[in-house]
């Protein structure tokens, strides 16, 4: 039986104040790859290889994970790194009024774990990754980009479905694709 690469996520629009600051790190000279835009997605639970047979199945967890959940506005802000400004290898936008996601997120993550998904050991923190930092030349000049935007507001978004997606690794990046959408 195939497997696919597969990850859960809530997709967003991205506006002009993203694009901006996309821009702002890809025209720099920064050593990182910075994330398509019509790649930027909040993720919900990364599963790795998955066997295409469980696409129902995980279909169905993310129907069960999301009852009850309408559709709800989250506000895009401020910027920051993961895992600390020491050790720079993600940079990412932050996102507020997240409690519905941490709760979408933690119940699949528990169904999942029901069906042999490996169980996350950190704790869900909602964010948008705008890029992954290759080396550390030039830190200092990245934290002082990245502190421009701090508190800065690149917008509100409306969550409307959670979706199983599939990701093809190429050598231009990866490409995401839809498997399955679950509306709130």
């Amino acid at each position: 039986m195939s497997s696919f690469r597969g990850f859960i996520a809530a997709d967003i629009e991205v506006t002009e104040n993203i694009i901006k600051f996309l821009n702002e790190m890809k025209n720099s000279k920064f050593d990182i790859k910075v994330v398509e835009p019509q790649n930027i997605h909040i993720t919900l639970k990364f599963l790795g290889d998955v066997q295409q047979g469980k696409i129902n199945q995980i279909e169905q967890v993310i129907k069960e994970s999301v009852e009850g959940i309408e559709s709800f506005k989250i506000n895009l802000k401020n910027t920051g790194v993961f895992p600390n400004k020491n050790y720079i290898k993600v940079v990412w936008i932050g996102i507020e009024d997240a409690e519905n996601l941490a709760i979408i997120a933690n119940n699949i993550d528990d169904k999942l774990s029901q069906m042999g998904f490996k169980k996350e050991k950190r704790e869900f923190s909602a964010h948008l990754t705008i890029a992954r930092v290759k080396t550390a030349r030039n830190k200092d000049i990245l934290l002082e980009r990245i502190n421009e935007y701090d508190n800065f507001n690149f917008g509100i978004q409306e969550i409307k479905s959670i979706k199983l997606k599939m990701s093809e690794l190429t050598p231009k990046g990866p490409i995401y694709t839809t498997l399955k959408e679950v509306k709130l």
